[in-house]
């Protein structure tokens, strides 16, 4: 047991065939001084190994939506291995249906009461939405529990034991944020590892300049305190951390190498509150990750401010997108213009993106709408790119996908310079929403969108294998397009 609760059921006890049980649920105390300060009454939420004990998990406000200001949904998390079931109770009114997404975990309810069971077989990050109210809803973020971490992790049996944390030595190899409330901004050194309690709450940004080597695990929460800045840096692994309540965006990875960045999970609603952005990076992979913003999910550019370079070999899969306001994903719209100073144009290459929920996208302004939107300007070239598997479940208000070279007047300098070789395969949205047709359309004749290959894109049950109205419009300046 470690800083938590920790409940196996008979997990010491072997049967006659001579195996432990293999289930097990680790729950976090909340620390003590946000007790009353970060609640949401909305759900009680417990979950209990089969046949065990339930046990409560406490349920933090979020804010989310940018576009419904003062809106609250709830968050509650928790580590397991095997199976687990989980109740949820609404305390606010009754219901009439309940639904979980992404729905394509398939996840099975019971209904008694005023109650919601069901069970978990390994770990998921979800959205529990009762009468399809996403403004209010239950996010519940689950890990597998950590095995083998240093002796220097201590432990807190309640929630009695869980203060206010002292800062730890940041110049050791091993750095620990033991149970309790962190202020403060934290400039990470090379060659470390951190391990986030599940009991701590750190309110203010992890910093990696010029550093390499570090390893990032996290169980615990990162509560107004997004902006993580990673610069000029290599071989960066982050695994767990949750933010909520950010003023802006959760983290920007500029001019780094060989990241990976697994199991984020993020809820943002403030102005710019992008997820995870990324500027002139190589070898970035992003796995189960959630991330639900009130402005791009994730974002792929190159040059912007003193940031100057390409960006190539991205891995993003199995992750969620849900994008209040602007893109789940947005790739190539900052680059260089070239200059006397900078003379070479910049490339974004070889991506792959496979197995991606979006449960929302909602963009407003025509000009910047698509759930995966390739919106190419600054001289910027976009090319060798793969969009496998995903699943869109709802647009209030946007497309499907935006491929553009264009001149955006308020962010670029000059239009894009192509958009090339790109290939959507196994791409289905439900049709649900307000949506207008996707578009593929190039600048002129010297910055055009060649080669793009449809595969099993369908809308509503139907594949394109044509522009269609409404469906997908093919402008001026594009070549190559393929049905499949």
């Amino acid at each position: 047991m470690r800083a938590s609760l920790l409940l196996c059921a008979s997990c010491m006890l072997f049967t006659s065939a001579g195996w432990a049980d293999p289930n097990a649920v680790e729950v976090f105390p909340f620390p003590q001084p946000i007790q009353y300060t970060h609640h949401n009454d909305d759900y009680t939420v417990r979950v209990r190994v089969p046949g065990g004990a339930w046990q409560d998990l406490y349920e933090y406000s979020v804010a989310v939506d940018l576009d419904n200001p003062g809106a609250r949904a709830s968050m509650a998390y928790f580590n397991f291995d095997g199976t687990v079931e989980v109740m949820v109770q609404k305390n606010q009114g009754h219901f009439s249906s309940v639904a979980i997404r992404p729905t394509s975990r398939g996840i099975k309810t019971t209904v008694k009461d005023s109650a919601v069971y069901f069970k978990l077989s390994r770990p998921e990050n979800l959205s529990i939405e009762f009468d399809q109210d996403r403004l209010h809803n239950l996010h519940l973020f689950t890990h597998a529990i950590r095995k083998n971490l240093p002796a220097e992790v201590k432990h807190a049996t309640s929630s009695n034991e869980v203060g206010k944390g002292q800062d730890p030595d940041l110049n050791k190899p091993f750095v620990y944020f033991a149970p309790g409330v962190y202020k403060g901004e934290y400039h990470l050194k090379s060659n470390t590892t951190v391990y986030v309690d599940g009991s701590a709450v750190i309110q203010g940004p992890f910093i990696m300049d010029g550093v390499e080597n570090v390893r990032i695990l996290s169980d615990g929460l990162f509560d107004t305190a997004g902006d993580w800045q990673i610069k000029n840096s290599h071989n960066i692994v982050i695994d767990g951390p949750i933010f909520f309540n950010q003023v802006h965006g959760t983290m920007r990875c500029s001019n780094s190498t060989d990241l990976e960045e697994n199991s984020i999970r993020t809820i943002g609603a403030g102005q710019w509150s992008d997820g995870l952005g990324h500027f002139a990076c190589l070898r970035v992979t992003i796995d189960d990750s959630f991330i639900r913003t009130s402005d791009d999910c994730i974002t792929l550019y190159n040059h912007r401010w003193n940031i100057w370079g390409d960006s190539r070999d991205f891995l993003v899969k199995n992750t969620t997108l849900w994008a209040d306001v602007a893109h789940a994903l947005m790739i190539g719209i900052h680059g260089n213009t070239p200059s006397a100073e900078h003379p070479t144009p910049e490339v974004i290459e070889n991506g792959v993106f496979r197995n991606i929920d979006v449960l929302e996208h909602d963009e407003d302004d025509p000009d910047y709408q698509g759930a995966i939107g390739l919106m190419v300007g600054d001289d910027n070239l976009v090319r060798n790119l793969r969009f496998e598997n995903w699943r869109i479940e709802r647009i209030e208000e946007g497309k499907l996908f935006s491929l553009r070279v264009l001149f955006n007047k308020k962010y670029n300098t000059s239009p894009g310079r192509g958009i090339e070789n790109i290939v959507l395969k196994d791409i289905a949205f439900s049709g649900l929403g307000a949506t207008n047709p996707s578009l593929i359309v190039g600048f002129d004749k010297d910055r055009s969108v060649r080669n793009i290959t449809l595969d099993n894109v369908t809308v509503a049950g139907k594949k394109i294998t044509s522009p269609q109205k409404g469906i997908l419009e093919i402008g001026p300046n594009v070549e190559g397009v393929t049905y499949k």
